[in-house]
């Protein structure tokens, strides 16, 4: 049997947006057979996932057969079939019987026979109810044979033009779904009626497409992000980050819908040579997407048309509002528009809230409105609304020049967003009052600035920030002004404070000699000798002055974040007064905006319960912390948050939720522009422990990449370890070795005395063990066994405990080494490590192996999968299951009293063995799960003691002589 190649799309086409999230999903269900349903709108990008599913079905090892039909050929019999087998050679029919080869022939039209008198077939196909069935069972069989010769993909792109014949004959095989066959479907929705199969329950007839177990799988908008890719993809502008925002809100995170919005926007000041629209300006909407709208709003009545333009105004549009508003037909002019699909049905659940349906339509509306029109919508809500935020926004829009009253309306507004949470509208309306302040009032202007800024930083929206600062200390003379807005700019730079070496000097210059502004730049002078001059030491000392003089003024929000720095780095340290200063920290009176950041003392909380291993208790804390953050705090604190929240899943053993919160946090670094090695940092941990080592390894050069190119030595060395710990995985010990090694060199120089901070000392050790340098290794171990053993820490010791297993092996100590993983196995389940301890108890099986113990080998692994299987594990029980299997399938011969191998120690033995059955010494060190070094001296060895002079001379006396 042959299949003639299939050419697999690729996902290059007009849209190609990376979505390895839902991809990894649908994937992951594929794999264990059963069917995927993607829905969406149009343009969403369902055919896009499609493609690149199904290249990388190819990739790994599936057949794709493929369909994807079209509005014109959803009357035409069999059509869909017929593409979708055509990558079958005839030669793959001839396993049929006659009568089912000839049916299914001429339903393919490869056959040209005499048509059927009468039947269903139209000239084509079954004639009877009876070839119908027969056509059936001859595709079930055609695919049942190429499954055989490996797993096979059945794709049906665009399943609402599916044939109806088609469609029938692929139900008939979901319902008898042969083992290898899996199907994924994609169906456009928002038709109407659904055209599939000329019934108006498309999506229920497209499940029937997909055989047991199906998920449907909603196809989501694009992010931010994903936008700002996309458009770079196909060269258009690289436009600012306000703009990206705006564009995927006006898309909706429609692929198709945000390409056309772009290019019209490039034409716009391309062009025309028009500026780039501001905050309030309206986008340029190219007809293509217009005139869709405009058809819909011209069958509108008068009454209607302007009860959906004051809907539009507003920014929470209800009916009730609108009744306010001077609508008193507002229930039945919506129920109009409703019915043009306009805006979403009314419920009460939504307490008549006005939705739009697309995006578009407010745009489109508010193009079409007379000017005029526009400022009596305005005037009536704002007389109607009773919201301060959204009161001060319809004021905006009907004053032209400063105006002192609406500032002072906007200031306010703008503290009431920041109460509630929403950092991004107090930025905005504080920007407004700035522009809105008379020019008299210069210090009242720039302090309206600075505090849009600071909510800018907050709302994660950094280039605002830092546009407004540097707009500050052009005008600022006030030594309070500059240093505050001296103080925005070095916020703003995240994790690249390397960027900033000239801010210091000039900022503590604009200080004067004053102790509350001295104070604010000595917190952040601390985060600078940490992150990049790598000293904690120094770090140390700098927050130590900026609570001294925090405390001295009454600072007290400056006072706790110092207080939480020193805190930290008393930790890192080892220092004992390190418990005592986070109380202090803790202690009131409290600071709302301290206690809910990421470097306030809330937040180091959850550090101090991992290093003494109280995994339940920093997991509760970070979930509050999460909580909080997510109803209102910064872009930046939640991101870091989520980030240690995934740590501590993977810890608990549960990488599924891990793998869902460390994407969660690069999303939002990626939304908001921040820096993103810390993101990427948790994602390559999070697909270490549940996901994929491959992707694994590109999180962690990725996040290698950002850490470098910020020049930034706090995360550097994490994303060094997390690197080297797959190496080390993967059996490339040189490679993890001189990852491994670097981190601990950067995290010494920094001072690092505490080994829980930054557990990177037995993966360090470990790898060193593989390399066959078992004394620095040995070095390694116990320097950081004193550190663990002063300050307590149990964990730490019984990981350090494997690594020291792991040097007896390769020392060929293997009843040594086996008692002290049990042990160390036991402890780690006593402090609640899962995967440590799966990982301990796949190290035993390893050892138990070279003891020739093959029983307690398998009852080893078998421990092992069960911990990682029961955690998500993925690709760990990938890797333990290829040990077990390997201790079954390969044995080495046992040594007997007085044989050959009497001499021998068990790792030479089996060195030996399989050197004689003529294996490589790299076949043998990856076989032993050793290095090659280990593997050459232990036959250095061999042949000394057998009196050999070559591997023939060992094979021989192995082969002829196997017990003596």
């Amino acid at each position: 049997m042959t299949i003639e190649p299939t050419t697999l799309a690729t996902g290059t086409g007009p849209i190609a947006v990376e979505r390895g999230a839902l991809r990894d999903t649908v994937r992951a269900h594929l794999s264990h057979g059963g069917g995927v349903l993607l829905t969406g709108p149009a343009g969403i990008g369902r055919t896009t996932v499609v493609s690149q599913l199904v290249a990388e079905a190819g990739e790994y090892g599936h057949r794709v057969l493929r369909c994807a039909p079209s509005y014109a050929e959803r009357d035409s019999p069999f059509l869909g079939l017929i593409d979708l087998l055509t990558g079958v050679a005839d030669d793959t029919l001839t396993r049929l019987a006659a009568h089912e080869r000839a049916v299914l022939e001429r339903t393919l039209l490869r056959r040209f026979g005499p048509p059927p008198a009468t039947g269903p077939g139209d000239g084509a196909g079954p004639a009877t109810e009876r070839e119908a069935l027969v056509l059936r069972i001859a595709v079930r069989k055609v695919l049942a044979l190429l499954a055989d010769a490996g797993p096979l993909l059945l794709v049906i792109d665009d399943a609402q033009w599916l044939d109806r014949p088609t469609a029938e004959v692929l139900n008939y095989l979901a319902r008898r779904a042969d083992p290898g066959v899996s199907v994924l479907a994609a169906l456009r929705t928002g038709l109407t009626p659904a055209p599939l199969a000329h019934r108006s329950d498309g999506c229920d007839s497209a499940l029937g497409l997909c055989p047991p177990p199906v998920r449907r799988i909603a196809v989501p908008p694009m992010t931010a992000h994903e936008l700002a890719e996309l458009l770079e993809r196909h060269d258009h502008p690289g436009w600012p980050r306000p703009l990206i925002t705006r564009l995927h809100q006006t898309s909706g995170g429609t692929p198709s819908t945000a390409l056309e919005l772009s290019s019209a926007l490039d034409e716009h000041v391309r062009l025309k040579g028009a500026e780039l629209p501001g905050p309030d300006d309206p986008l340029p909407v190219p007809d293509s997407l217009s005139r869709p709208v405009l058809d819909r709003l011209g069958a509108l009545t008068a009454s209607a048309r302007d009860t959906l333009v004051m809907a539009g105004a507003s920014g929470r549009p209800t009916v009730e509002l609108l009744r306010r508003a001077g609508r008193p037909n507002a229930a039945a002019d919506l129920d109009l528009c409703v019915r043009h699909g306009l805006i979403r049905a009314l419920t009460e659940s939504d307490n008549g809230a006005v939705r739009f349906l697309d995006p578009l339509t407010p745009m489109v509306l508010r193009a079409e409105t007379p000017y005029e029109h526009l400022v009596e919508a305005h005037r009536a809500l704002a007389d109607a609304c009773d919201d301060t935020v959204e009161r001060a926004h319809h004021m905006a829009r009907l004053t032209a020049g400063p105006d002192p009253a609406v500032a002072t309306r906007l200031a306010a507004a703008a503290s009431a967003a920041r109460r509630r949470g929403a950092p991004g509208t107090a930025a905005r309306l504080g920007r407004l009052a700035a522009e809105y302040t008379p020019a008299g009032q210069a210090y009242v202007d720039i302090d309206r600035r600075l505090t849009a800024a600071e909510d800018g930083i907050e709302a994660g929206d950094l280039d605002f920030a830092r546009r407004l600062a540097h707009e500050v200390l052009g005008d600022a003379e006030r030594p309070a002004d500059r240093v505050r807005a001296w103080n925005v700019v070095i916020d703003s730079c995240g994790q690249a404070m390397a960027e900033i070496a000239d801010v210091f000097p000039e900022a503590v210059r604009d200080a004067a000699g004053d102790p509350e502004l001295l104070a604010q730049l000595h917190y952040r002078m601390s985060w600078r000798a940490w992150m990049v001059g790598g000293s904690a030491a120094r770090a140390h000392g700098h927050a130590v002055r900026a609570a001294g003089l925090a405390a001295r003024t009454g600072d007290r929000r400056t006072e706790l974040m110092a207080l939480t720095q020193q805190a930290a780095l008393e930790l890192f340290l080892g220092l004992p007064e390190a418990e005592t200063t986070l109380t202090a920290a803790l202690a009131a009176p409290h600071d709302v905006h301290a206690m809910t950041h990421h470097n306030g003392p809330v937040y180091l909380k959850y550090r101090f319960h991992l290093v003494r291993d109280e995994l339940d208790e920093a997991r509760a804390e970070l979930r509050t912390l999460v909580y909080r953050l997510r109803q209102r705090g910064s872009a930046d604190s939640l991101s870091q948050c989520l980030i240690g929240l995934a740590q501590v899943e993977i810890q608990r053993g549960r990488c599924r939720p891990a793998l869902t919160i460390a994407r969660q946090s690069l999303r939002i670094v990626e939304e908001a522009e921040l820096s993103q090695g810390p993101a990427w940092y948790a994602l390559s941990l999070a697909e270490t422990a549940g996901g994929s080592l491959r992707r694994a390894l590109t999180a962690a050069e990725t996040a290698r990449r950002h850490s470098e190119d910020d020049d930034d030595r706090l995360f550097l060395p994490r994303a060094l370890h997390a690197e080297g710990r797959i190496r080390l995985f993967v059996g490339q010990s040189a490679r993890a070795v001189e990852l491994l090694r670097r981190a601990g060199e950067l995290e010494t120089a920094q001072g690092q005395r505490d080994p829980a901070t930054r557990r990177w000392h037995a993966d360090l050790a470990e790898a060193l063990a593989a390399a066959g340098a078992p004394d620095e290794a040995a070095a390694v171990i116990a320097v950081a066994r004193r550190q663990a053993e002063h300050l307590g820490r149990p964990g730490v010791l019984a990981t350090l405990d494997r690594a020291k297993a792991a040097i007896d092996a390769s020392r060929g100590e293997l009843t040594v080494a086996s008692r002290t993983l049990e042990s160390a196995a036991t402890r780690l389940r006593a402090t609640g490590y899962p995967l440590e301890e799966a990982r301990t108890r796949a190290a035993l099986g390893r050892v138990r192996r070279l003891l020739q113990d093959e029983t307690g080998a398998r009852t080893s692994f078998a421990s092992a999968l069960r911990i990682f299987s029961k955690a998500d594990a993925r690709p760990w029980i990938a890797l333990t299951r290829t040990e077990r299997d390997r201790a079954q399938d390969a044995p080495a011969p046992p040594a007997e009293a007085g044989a050959w191998s009497d001499h021998l120690t068990s790792t030479e033995r089996s060195v030996v063995a399989r050197a004689a059955q003529g294996a490589t010494n790299r076949e043998i060190a990856a076989g032993l799960v050793v290095s090659v070094k280990t593997v050459e001296a232990a036959l250095t060895r061999a042949y000394r003691k057998l009196g050999a002079k070559s591997r023939v001379e060992v094979a021989r006396m192995v082969m002829t002589h196997p017990t003596a």
